[in-house]
């Protein structure tokens, strides 16, 4: 399987399937394809269907399947990049809400709740996010541009809120408060940040979409 991504800001994945490969992505996800490719819409059962409901992305997934050797092509929801990560049997991927395009059949994904109560009220990704495991690719949607830190054993990263996409899942996250009240109250980065320790791969989004949705709407007039 080979894959491409072109499009600059508003980006646009190709994947070339032989014959029998197939990719699974998020519905609606898919673009264009070759007419050799034919799509199943599948469930896999209540819990699975739940979890992905509960963690931001559609209940369903859509299997696209090459009868022959072709084309298909997923394009970004918002402005900003598109990520391939790899996943291993001992390197799973954690991913924030939303953030799920498309993956190989290789993987399987489940909702990942967060372990410490102070990161999910607090840090700004909220309790539940992703985990894909198995062997394979998963593209990530990115908000602006990506930003890859690999860490340390020990080593921390502070993010703020929303700027968090992707992390390997032997990374920890907690939560750390601004110190110092001029710096709450005038500093503009709220009350606490992200604090992710390694060991694995840390990656940063350049330009949340909450941040960005909250900028337009000052410039959206309110109605009487």
């Amino acid at each position: 399987m080979k894959y491409k991504i072109e499009g600059g800001n508003l980006p646009y994945l190709t994947i070339a399937l032989e014959q029998g490969e197939s990719i699974q992505c998020q519905s609606g996800a898919m673009s264009w394809m070759d007419d050799g490719i034919t799509m199943q819409t599948k469930g896999g059962g209540i819990g699975k269907m739940f979890g992905r409901m509960v963690s931001g992305e559609s209940m369903f997934l859509n299997h696209y399947v090459a009868e022959r050797g072709g084309e298909i092509t997923f394009s970004s929801h918002f402005p900003g990049s598109i990520m391939a990560m790899e996943v291993t049997p001992d390197r799973p991927v954690i991913i924030q809400k939303g953030a799920f395009l498309a993956c190989t059949e290789g993987l399987q994904g489940s909702i990942h709740f967060r372990k410490k109560v102070g990161a999910g009220f607090f840090g700004g990704e909220g309790f539940i996010m992703q985990k894909f495991e198995g062997n394979g690719l998963v593209f990530l949607e990115i908000d602006g541009s990506a930003h890859t830190a690999e860490l340390v054993s020990g080593q921390k990263v502070i993010i703020d809120t929303g700027y968090l996409a992707a992390m390997d899942s032997t990374c920890s996250m907690d939560i750390k408060m601004v110190n110092g009240a001029k710096n709450i109250v005038f500093g503009g980065e709220g009350l606490f940040n992200t604090v992710i320790t390694g060991p694995g791969k840390v990656v940063i989004q350049s330009m949340p979409i909450s941040g960005t949705a909250g900028v337009i709407a000052k410039y959206i007039p309110k109605s009487n």
